[in-house]
């Protein structure tokens, strides 16, 4: 029977020193989770399973290290987290597993059925890609050499959910032990000696053309030969976190890696094929520059914004029109613009001090000291604001538009062309530019266009 490795999120050593993670209700995320995994590891050991706990004191990649170091083919692994948002009224679990891997998929719903069956009033956020977090990938899902998967147990935001888990914490445990349990025994014992592994290989498709060499199968991830990497122009030496394998004298990478270099990557389980495209227009660099034109129709920034808030368009019908509209006049990426609103607002949800009555899509500040964001008449003036003060920082161009971004005279013009040269300067979070980043790339997946 395989093993189970199991890491409480947060705690450990980070650049910043010991990382807390959320705080909220008079406790940490740290605490709650670390609290909740050893009521998991009591139980799986009670059940038989030999289970790892992975160390509190090691950092995000330390723990990968430690996994690795350690992890057999027949292994899980699983990091427990405690999500945080804006509002207080975001509830609900879900599980994490790495993009276009099926069987990984398979998993999180077995995981996330244990906890909502033993939790019923917990709301199902459901299981999802990495690509749907807010950085666009999980370190922890990309790097375990193991099959890995993430588990947000609810949001330490929420009063609800953070009662839940103080109050019923032996229920939590047992529902994610029954998940663990149940995935460990469908993990197939029978690979073979890990030391000589026997890989099924896979066929490869490029922009519609078949390749001729194959890839590999591992753990449920398609892995392609480093040769095809180099014919697409991709340069992985600035890149150490990409995991390759040697195999059979050939170097292999994950396939899926390469959707930060805007391909497209797929998974047709019919054929067995990993499933590559590369667009022309995304990939002539207009996904970083904050000056340049938007790739996305209006329709196709109205379905993005449904499908992730299905109430979304009720109050404000208009915004992908204004947005596409305001940035052109201003010579404004309008892909980027919508896509720093999906994220400040959490797709139109809103919450923490910003009302949607202010029209305020940017947490956009005032001048003179006041404790509240700006405010503006209309959601198109609102708008505008915010396309006015992606130029200050993106361009030195003046405005087309009477100026109506109350910070726009205190903004350094044109110190910030790129999406990334945003964090620290528009929000103090240093993730801030790349969860933008991030937010585009979806957007782009769902409109074809990655």
């Amino acid at each position: 029977m395989g093993r189970i490795f199991i890491s409480a999120a947060h705690g450990g050593k980070e650049a910043r020193g010991i990382d807390p993670g959320s705080i909220a209700g008079g406790t940490t995320e740290a605490r709650e989770m670390i609290l909740l995994r050893d009521l998991i590891v009591t139980e799986l050991r009670a059940r038989g399973f030999e289970v790892l706990s992975v160390p509190d004191d090691l950092s995000a990649a330390q723990t990968i290290t430690w996994i690795n170091s350690r992890g057999r083919s027949t292994d899980v692994a699983l990091e427990i987290n405690a999500d945080a948002a804006s509002s207080p009224n975001v509830r609900g679990a879900s599980v994490f597993y790495i993009a276009s891997n099926n069987e990984r998929r398979s998993n999180a719903e077995l995981v996330l059925t244990g906890l909502l069956r033993r939790v019923p009033q917990l709301p199902n956020r459901g299981v999802k890609p990495d690509t749907d977090s807010g950085l666009g990938r999980l370190i922890f899902c990309r790097q375990t050499a193991i099959a890995a998967l993430v588990m947000q147990v609810g949001f330490l935001s929420s009063p609800e959910d953070r009662s839940l888990l103080q109050t019923r914490r032996r229920d939590f445990a047992l529902g994610i032990a029954d998940g663990l349990a149940s995935w460990s025994r469908v993990i197939d014992p029978g690979q073979g000696n890990p030391q000589d592994p026997n890989y099924p290989a896979i066929n490869i498709n490029i922009n519609g053309q078949n390749y001729s060499e194959q890839g590999i199968l591992i753990n449920g991830n398609a892995y392609i030969p480093i040769d095809l990497v180099d014919r697409l122009r991709i340069d992985l030496s600035k890149s150490p976190d990409v995991r390759r394998i040697t195999y059979r004298r050939v170097v292999y990478v994950k396939a899926i890696e390469l959707r930060d270099f805007n391909v497209s990557v797929n998974w047709d389980a019919a054929s067995r094929t990993v499933k590559l495209r590369s667009n022309l227009v995304v990939c002539s660099g207009q996904i970083d520059r904050i000056v340049s034109n938007g790739n996305t129709s209006e329709v196709q920034l109205q379905l993005f914004l449904r499908n992730n808030n299905e109430n979304a368009l009720v109050q404000f019908p208009d915004l992908p029109k204004l947005y596409r509209e305001e940035a052109s006049i201003e010579g404004i990426n309008y892909d980027i613009a919508f896509c720093q609103m999906c994220v400040e607002t959490g797709f139109l949800r809103f919450g923490g001090d910003i009302r949607p009555e202010q029209n305020n899509f940017a947490g956009l500040g005032t001048i003179g000291g006041s404790t509240q964001a700006a405010s503006f008449p209309s959601a198109r003036i609102g708008v505008r604001a915010h396309i006015q003060h992606l130029k200050a920082y993106a361009s030195l161009e003046p405005l087309v538009n009477e100026v109506v971004d109350p910070r726009f005279r205190f903004v350094t013009r044109g110190i910030a062309p790129l999406i990334e040269q945003l964090s620290g300067r528009w929000s103090g979070d240093l993730d801030y530019g790349a969860r933008i980043k991030a937010m585009v790339q979806r957007l782009y997946e769902s409109a074809g266009l990655l």
